[in-house]
């Protein structure tokens, strides 16, 4: 069953170029999400210096074996990130199955 993650985040001002820049640099990075079953990954705009990473995978297990590497990949970013509130920190994480698909 098709499985996503989405990560929230919040850019500090003036260092969104930097963040946005950094997504698909680390080649070995990208190969380790391919063998793991990533589909696609996306980051959206949702406002000002917000943004959402959305990633489409085969299966949670995918999500599960990457997640080393994805926090490895989000630790090199975490000084360019504003912390949330409300105790989140500088991402609020979500993942889950696709329960229900729509499809032209």
């Amino acid at each position: 069953m098709t499985a996503f993650n989405v990560v929230r985040m919040r850019v500090k001002p003036g260092r969104e170029k930097e963040v946005l820049s950094s997504f698909g640099s680390d080649p070995e990075l990208k190969a380790k999400l391919k063998a793991n079953g990533i589909r696609k990954l996306s980051v959206i705009n949702t406002g000002e210096r917000s943004f959402c990473i959305i990633g489409e995978w085969n299966d949670m297990n995918g999500i599960v074996a990457s997640r080393p590497e994805m926090i490895k990949a989000l630790d090199l970013q975490r000084d360019l990130l504003e912390d949330l509130g409300a105790g989140l920190g500088v991402t609020d994480p979500v993942s889950g199955e696709a329960v229900v698909e729509i499809v032209d």
